[in-house]
């Protein structure tokens, strides 16, 4: 069998946010998970994300010996939250409210979920 995580993780790799919808409840289900954790359904489809969303919540993080960053709560539009940070702004100028679009980088060897703000962009 093999992890649901690998699903999301494959996405990652190509550039894409995927997330899994329960076709029973109709819900999307972020963490990645075997059965939807709202109704208990099997198997979940796999869906990409338009990597838009919503700072839901945010927070600046002082770890001694490196530079201050933010980790946001982003609501995507298409129903489901996920921890990350955003980029592209000083982690204090993070606002609850703010647009959000997906940018994938590689950190450690590995490809990251994280944020960058749209502003007028969308």
């Amino acid at each position: 069998m093999t992890a649901p995580s690998t699903g999301y993780e494959e996405g990652l790799a190509t550039g894409e946010l995927r997330f899994q919808h329960c076709g029973d409840c109709q819900n999307a289900v972020f963490y990645p998970r075997v059965l939807c954790p709202h109704c208990g359904s099997e198997p979940l489809e796999w869906r990409t994300s338009s990597g838009l969303g919503t700072v839901y919540a945010t927070t600046v993080l002082h770890k001694r010996g490196t530079d201050p960053y933010n980790v946001a709560l982003v609501d995507l539009d298409e129903g489901f939250r996920m921890m990350s940070r955003v980029e592209g702004v000083a982690p204090e100028d993070v606002e609850i409210g703010s647009r959000v679009g997906l940018a994938v980088i590689e950190e450690e060897g590995a490809p990251l979920a994280v944020f960058r703000p749209l502003g007028d962009q969308e």
